[in-house]
C-alpha cells in the first residue's frame, strides 16, 4: 500500500524539524506509522496474505530501531513522536 504523494507531504509537513526537513527520524517514523496501520487494516480482510506479512514485520522492525535511536539520542523528542502518534500507551 504506497503512500499518496500528497498524505506522505502532509506528514512530512506535520513531523519535520525545519523547513527542508524529509528524512530524519521523527519523519520516518511517522510514515512508517501511517504504513503500518493501513497495513493493519488490509490483514483485517486478507488473513491469509503472507507476503505482505512480512513487508509488514521488517516496516515494525525498522520502525522500533529508529525508535530505540531517538530515546537514546533526544529522549523528548521520543516522547513528543510517541504521544503524537499514539503508538504506545
Amino acid at each position: 500500500m504506497a503512500l499518496v504523494k500528497e498524505a506522505k507531504q502532509r506528514l512530512i509537513g506535520q513531523h519535520r524539524l525545519h523547513e527542508k526537513d524529509t528524512g530524519s527520524s521523527d519523519v520516518q517514523i511517522a510514515v512508517l506509522t501511517h504504513q503500518i496501520n493501513s497495513l493493519s487494516e488490509h490483514f483485517q480482510t486478507h488473513k491469509k496474505d503472507h507476503h505482505s506479512k512480512q513487508g509488514l514485520l521488517k516496516m515494525i522492525s525498522r520502525r522500533r530501531k529508529l525508535l530505540d535511536y531517538l530515546k537514546r539520542c533526544d529522549p523528548g523528542r521520543y516522547k513528543k513522536i510517541i504521544q503524537t502518534l499514539e503508538i504506545r500507551k
